[in-house]
């Protein structure tokens, strides 16, 4: 008998509560085609300048894969024999090292790993597929997980398709054990790379595809297909099926293939605006990639500068993480980092890319890291900042992304961590959310908010919104988080006070109380949550829902999402950048868009 029940405390969800109906499936999927069949546009040719008003989204929300294709025809037998294995999981077969080969063997052998195999409570196996297998790093190092610094580890992810969750088994290959397992529901790992392919081949062969465009794309004409995608009012979005979006650009419009790896098809088009640009190359790609992997990409970097102390590391996709951060001496942060970006394109259909951001080398991440970190010193020479730029290799092209990440470090003991992006993506429509998963130091914290005319503690983990009626402090804070010394921060959330062209964070804020032993997200976090919910579901939530726990003296996790609107308008850009020629030259000018709070000392 396997069973599903909180062997981890972050497996938070109900299992017994799942999706829709079958029938309501398909009375949805029949209305969605219906009204598809309605708004199909003619179709353009190879050089249509239409705009994208013109061009509607299309939902096709076919259920039958073409069994006729062999790569597709492969890939259902495969799925089909791995049903009937001991142990039921579709394993990684190509392009695997010894390291690797021995780690998956062990992590599918053992008995809490292959929990994720079967459906709850049931010996009924499940389609469950290994998706990666990577070194372990500094960067996911949890109380469980102490032993790796002693010994050679590795990281197995597997994907649960019925049930849309992520589990992990960390491998010490050395002695053939697993020295952890670990669970996300609702979350999806990085994609492999014959995935990828296999969405490419999908979309190209999709005869929407090829009416919408005029030709027939070849598969390097596919950008972003390794990226997790939704679709609101399709499977992609009811179901929580694994969907990727290849995107082909014509002129100045996007054409997205979203196509739903769960079932093999394609579930919908959809064009975005994205505008004229040249591409630029990014120079020396090749020689910044071996510098990052191999300086900041396996091992923690200690600094030591204007009284603050810590080590970062880049993550696999979870950006530029920050550990044991001390000021003069004393505990601040255990460590934080940027684990997504969602980025929402159309808030009435809903879809859009789920960002990772990382490691350029051995790493999922769809924007990679250029160059290592760097750090500046502040105006008035009153601090520093530790920044980090994460490019898409085809920037400023569009469907190609910057981000950075910018932890700033003053003389007097504030800090802000901050996320910006610095444009143009893929669509001039778009809503960018940096996920920030701040831990702070101790075990003894309190949080609190501001009600107007007092400090008013939360009991509970909790989430809120900043609106327009949030109150403040007469100087600008929302929160408080102090120790039992009544020592600690207030927040002050974005609000465009800070004098970098920020318009406001509109931020979610979520707090969970931290177990030791137990990851909920504190090693490298898969994509978690949908890209493309308007609402307070942006992932954390996961941790609270449905029985929030007490945090009154205990150890807090702090989750920051910023909500960026991007706009194109003249003299007005947020978010957003553009090619242009300067003094013979062709350059980029840059509006980008930066969120985050800063932290400012009690005492």
């Amino acid at each position: 008998m396997v069973s599903f029940k909180k062997n981890n405390i972050n497996n938070k969800k109900n299992w017994k509560k799942r999706g829709l109906g079958l029938l309501v499936l398909l009375l949805l999927s029949v209305l969605l085609l219906a009204c598809a069949d309605q708004n199909t546009a003619a179709s353009p040719t190879s050089g249509s300048q239409l705009t994208t008003p013109n061009r509607p989204g299309i939902i096709v929300n076919s259920t039958t894969p073409n069994v006729t294709d062999p790569i597709i025809g492969k890939r259902l037998d495969d799925q089909q024999a791995a049903l009937k294995q001991n142990p039921p999981v579709l394993t990684l077969k190509d392009g695997l090292d010894e390291n690797q080969r021995v780690a998956q063997e062990v992590a599918v052998k053992n008995e809490k790993f292959q929990r994720y195999m079967f459906a709850p409570n049931s010996t009924t196996p499940v389609r469950t597929e290994i998706f990666g297998v990577y070194p372990w790093r500094d960067s996911d190092l949890t109380d469980a997980t102490t032993i790796c610094q002693q010994t050679t580890c590795y990281r197995v992810e597997l994907y649960n398709f019925a049930y849309n969750l992520t589990g992990t088994a960390t491998v010490d290959i050395k002695n053939r054990i697993v020295v952890a397992t670990n669970t996300i529901y609702q979350a999806q790992p990085d994609i492999p790379d014959y995935l990828k392919n296999l969405a490419i081949e999908i979309a190209a062969n999709a005869p929407i595809v090829q009416q919408q465009l005029g030709f027939k794309p070849t598969q390097n004409q596919a950008l972003m297909a390794n990226t997790k995608t939704a679709l609101n009012n399709t499977r992609c979005e009811r179901s929580l099926h694994l969907c990727v979006a290849p995107t082909f650009v014509q002129g100045g419009d996007a054409l997205w293939a979203i196509v739903d790896l769960t079932d093999l098809t394609l579930v919908g088009v959809q064009w975005t605006k994205v505008g004229q640009s040249s591409r630029l190359p990014v120079s020396e790609k090749n020689l910044q990639d071996d510098y990052v992997t191999t300086n900041v990409c396996q091992h923690n970097t200690a600094l030591n500068q204007n009284g603050w102390q810590m080590d970062y590391i880049l993550t696999s996709s979870d950006g530029l993480r920050i550990a044991n951060v001390s000021f003069n001496g004393k505990a601040v942060l255990a460590n934080a980092k940027l684990v997504d970006w969602h980025v929402s394109y159309s808030r009435q259909q809903g879809f859009g890319y789920s960002d990772a951001v990382g490691c350029p080398v051995f790493s999922q991440a769809a924007v990679v890291a250029v160059g290592g970190p760097r750090t500046e010193p502040l105006s008035q020479n009153n601090g520093f900042a530790l920044i980090q730029d994460f490019w898409s290799i085809g920037y400023p092209s569009p469907c190609n992304y910057n981000y950075q990440q910018r932890y700033e470090f003053y003389n007097d003991g504030r800090f802000r961590i901050e996320a910006a992006s610095i444009g143009r993506g893929c669509g001039n429509d778009g809503t960018y959310r940096p996920v920030t998963r701040i831990r702070w130091a101790g075990d003894q914290n309190t949080f609190a908010e501001w009600n107007g005319t007092g400090w008013n503690d939360w009991t509970a983990e909790k989430w809120q919104l900043q609106t327009a009626q949030t109150a403040y402090t007469p100087e600008g804070y929302q929160y408080r988080l102090v120790d039992q010394k009544d020592q600690g921060y207030l927040v002050e959330p974005g609000r465009g006070q800070f004098g970098d062209g920020g318009r406001g964070d509109n931020a979610y804020v979520y707090i969970t109380r931290y177990h030791p032993g137990i990851d909920e997200g504190e090693a490298d976090l898969v994509t978690l949550g949908s890209c493309c919910n308007t609402d307070y579901h942006q992932g954390p939530e996961k941790f609270i829902e449905p029985n929030p726990e007490p945090i009154a003296g205990s150890g807090l996790v702090m989750w920051y999402v910023a909500q960026l609107k991007n706009d194109d308008t003249t003299g007005h850009e947020y978010c957003w950048a553009q090619s242009i020629v300067e003094n013979g030259l062709l350059g980029v000018k840059k509006f980008p868009c930066y969120s985050g709070p800063l932290f400012v000392p009690t005492k």
